[in-house]
């Protein structure tokens, strides 16, 4: 939850309230001390949930109903939200061509799967005084995946690693 706070029954400030009930059916615009004795009758809750409408929208709801609905409803809404994972594919900068194109197919289900990959072109020993071939295997690679992805980050070299992340492109 955002952590709202709810003004409940002698909270509320406003003189005019519209009033609802517990299923959402407008009761209609009545005083505060009607809309008052209107919660007190069906034994729930005034609870202001819209201060900033004119007039100010009541609620007739026992609070702590209300605040497990929010909290179930936020529970619900973060299980359907899509989790997008960042998946490394590595890389070396003298690889045979069916190697390369075994971490491409990879690095293309990944993609698929909407996950964000991470390309790795890895150095080791003699290779790191031949740099110049880190960039050459990104845009190789890059040329591979141009339809399926975007570059989120830019390739950038970090300790004995050539770098760069992929996002997968919107399917229209």
């Amino acid at each position: 939850m955002a952590n709202q706070t709810y003004r409940i029954n002698h909270q509320i400030q406003a003189k005019e309230v519209r009033l609802l009930r517990e299923d959402g059916t407008q009761i209609g615009v009545l005083p505060l001390s009607q809309a008052l004795e209107e919660a007190k009758t069906a034994g729930t809750d005034a609870v202001e949930i819209a201060p900033n409408a004119v007039p100010p929208v009541v609620k007739l709801i026992d609070y702590k109903k209300l605040i497990y609905q929010l909290a179930k409803k936020e529970r619900k809404d973060r299980a359907a939200a899509k989790k997008v994972d960042l998946k490394e594919v590595r890389l070396t900068p003298f690889m045979a061509e069916n190697d390369f194109q075994t971490k491409i197919n990879r690095a293309k289900e990944f993609l698929g799967e909407g996950n964000k990959v991470r390309i790795t072109v890895k150095f080791v020993g003699r290779q790191l005084t031949r740099k110049e071939f880190g960039p050459q295997m990104m845009s190789r690679t890059m040329e591979a995946l141009a339809d399926l992805a975007t570059m989120d980050q830019e390739a950038k070299w970090v300790g004995r690693q050539f770098l760069a992340t992929l996002t997968p492109v919107k399917k229209k």
